[in-house]
């Protein structure tokens, strides 16, 4: 028979996808009961923003009694530079983060929208409680990623997801034509996002240079009321309004 646990686990907490929205969602409607009393239990957090975490957290706390009031919890941020740069390549050590683990306190990873460290910084921290020895528990609740996939008809065995495309004008241009073309030549459908305010570039530059028989899907306002989703050939786009306002965070996917 095992003794006590010595060791706290790592909680991956999905967010809801409504960050900066109004209104927001009812967060039953985005996360399950499991996932809310997980949360509601926990302490010790790594997040993106603090504010933003409490922000979570109060509605967590709406919904299900708080292990301790939002004073008392104790979060840390990831370091700015994580944010602009990832934390996906090694490169940021985020061990000592996770010192309250090692005391034996469970600790929550929390983004601002969606599930941490998956087109989100946090992998460094996943990676740092593998290298500890730390349980790593990921939480059910809402991926932008797979909801975009799933409803966008494109091939879903077959997928890839590149994040943000070249700001620059001519090198995303580039960009855009070497993953319709491999999304062509293999049928591996080809995912990406973009900052808000850059929609409408991004969209003009699709249009632009796709392909009229490739099929262009684009997903916003996931799990919210005036969410949309369509996929279409860029033929037909090109004869349609602008589908995603410029502010509104959106998951785009090329495929055949």
């Amino acid at each position: 028979m095992s003794g006590p646990r010595t060791r706290g686990r790592l909680y991956l907490v999905p967010a809801p996808l409504d960050f900066g929205c109004a209104p927001q969602v009812p967060l039953q409607q985005v996360l399950p009961h499991g996932t809310i009393e997980a949360a509601a239990g926990l302490r010790h957090w790594i997040c993106e923003n603090a504010k933003s975490a409490r922000a979570v957290l109060k509605r967590i706390g709406d919904v299900q009694p708080l292990a301790a009031s939002l004073r008392e919890q104790a979060i840390q941020e990831l370091p700015r530079e994580v944010h602009k740069k990832g934390d996906h390549g090694g490169e940021f050590d985020a061990r000592p983060l996770l010192a309250p683990a090692l005391d034996g306190h469970d600790v929550g990873l929390l983004s601002e929208a969606g599930m941490p460290a998956v087109a989100d910084p946090g992998a460094s921290v996943v990676r740092a409680a593998h290298q500890l020895g730390l349980e790593v528990v990921p939480l059910v609740g809402p991926a932008a990623l797979l909801l975009a996939l799933a409803a966008s008809g494109l091939n879903g065995q077959n997928f890839a997801f590149v994040g943000y495309l070249p700001q620059d004008a001519a090198q995303r241009a580039q960009r855009m034509r070497e993953l319709e073309s491999l999304a062509l030549r293999t049928g591996q459908t080809q995912m990406f996002i973009e900052t808000p305010y850059r929609n409408a570039a991004v969209w003009d530059a699709l249009l632009k240079g796709l392909q009229p028989a490739t099929r262009l899907c684009v997903a916003s306002g996931l799990t919210l009321p005036q969410a949309a989703i369509r996929t279409l050939a860029v033929s037909a786009w090109r004869q349609q309004p602008a589908p995603v306002a410029n502010d509104t965070p959106a998951v785009f996917a090329i495929g055949r």
